[in-house]
């Protein structure tokens, strides 16, 4: 009895298509990104909407020194018997103006003592960059310190030099990516072909500075908010003010904050509402430096 052999024949799966290389972090750092924004517009909307969310005037006496939380102040309130939580939502504004306004005039600054130097050379890009060596050696921090204190307490001089400080560290990494665009070929050739300094502007250094000055700001922006809550916890603020900061120093100086719950609704809202915000911008500056650093997109 003949044994026929047959053949099994195994059905070969099509081969799939691989996936480019770092799909696998995109969804990861779009994540992140998403994060960071839905954070930072809670934050914005809080502070554009801060007189509708409470009733209450945070620098007014609204009921007695140090009443626990209730329905009628939803934190409780402070020792002259001032609202709480209504310090807590209009610090936000603070915060936020501290951030976009130092931030911006810090990578103004970078523009202009790193980028247009750079642009132009020369004698004027070795001036430049000495004058942002010099400034990169100041101590930061005691000059922070000793302008908060000899300012009269003024706002707009704590950001300032907060703004001052984040201009030299800015300006020299615009200045290396100005410094590299303008030894492209690509920038003699557009200039070779007749085009405008508007043209090349818009053409090729734009694009090739916005990713690191979007970056830039976002970082500075939030430093900012950790240097101006260092500084009004510290006392350096303008005490008439309203700051997540100052409300840190006012708790932490009642002595009796330390045996007793009061930190709870004191201490801990203020303190969570810096760590969001921080959180915040770092995640978009994470999220976006990734994204737009060719590096990063190699190695993933």
């Amino acid at each position: 009895m003949g044994v026929m052999s047959a053949t099994l024949e195994v059905p070969i799966a099509p081969e799939t298509e691989r996936a480019p290389r770092g799909s696998r972090r995109r969804p990861r750092r779009s994540l992140l990104l998403t994060a960071g924004l839905a954070l930072v517009a809670f934050l914005v909307l809080v502070a554009v909407f801060a007189p509708l969310l409470t009733p209450y005037d945070p620098k007014l006496q609204t009921g007695p020194a140090l009443e626990q939380p209730s329905g009628r102040h939803w934190l409780g309130t402070d020792v002259p018997g001032r609202d709480i939580f209504a310090q807590l939502v209009h610090g936000t504004r603070a915060s936020l103006s501290v951030a976009v306004i130092a931030g911006s005039l810090a990578m103004a600054g970078a523009i202009l003592v790193g980028v247009l130097p750079a642009l132009l050379g020369g004698f004027a890009d070795t001036l430049s960059n000495r004058v942002v060596v010099f400034l990169l050696a100041l101590p930061g921090a005691p000059l922070l310190v000793l302008v908060g204190s000899l300012a009269l307490n003024s706002r707009l001089a704590v950001i300032l030099v907060i703004a001052f400080l984040g201009a030299p560290s800015n300006a020299r990494i615009l200045r290396s990516q100005a410094i590299t665009l303008r030894e492209r070929g690509f920038m003699a050739a557009a200039r070779g072909f007749g085009g405008g300094p508007l043209y090349v502007l818009r053409r090729h250094l734009v694009p090739g500075l916005a990713p690191l000055i979007v970056v830039g700001f976002v970082n500075w922006a939030s430093v900012a908010v950790a240097l101006e809550a260092g500084l009004t916890f510290l006392g350096l603020g303008d005490p008439s003010s309203i700051s997540w900061g100052l409300m840190l120093n006012r708790a932490l100086a009642q002595q009796a904050i330390y045996f007793s719950p009061m930190w709870v609704w004191w201490v801990l809202p203020a303190g969570f509402a810096i760590t969001m915000t921080l959180l915040s911008f770092t995640f978009v500056g994470v999220a976006l430096e990734t994204s737009f650093n060719p590096r990063s997109r190699m190695a993933s």
